[in-house]
């Protein structure tokens, strides 16, 4: 009884895991291709002017971008869930 038990908190757990890396995975894509689209022309011309600024830019990318998507994913998952339950 408790195996069965187990199994099915684990697959609850896990069906919200999958749903969640697949979110992310498409949403950190889109940006990594609006960013290259957008911005690819302007941090080639920084990269070849001062890499430390560019280093300093894509730092700020890069956390904006976790922040972000954060957000963004946690929102869509809670609205998610709240239609499922």
């Amino acid at each position: 009884m408790a195996h069965w038990f187990m199994r099915a908190r684990n697959t609850k757990a896990l069906v919200p895991f999958l749903l969640e890396l697949a979110v992310y995975g498409v949403f950190v894509t889109a940006y990594f291709l609006l960013v290259l689209h957008f911005l690819g022309t302007w941090l080639t011309g920084l990269y070849e002017r001062n890499q430390k600024v560019y280093a300093v830019t894509a730092l700020i990318l890069i956390v904006c971008q976790g922040l972000l998507l954060e957000i963004i994913t946690t929102r869509l998952l809670r609205w998610i869930r709240s239609r499922l339950d």
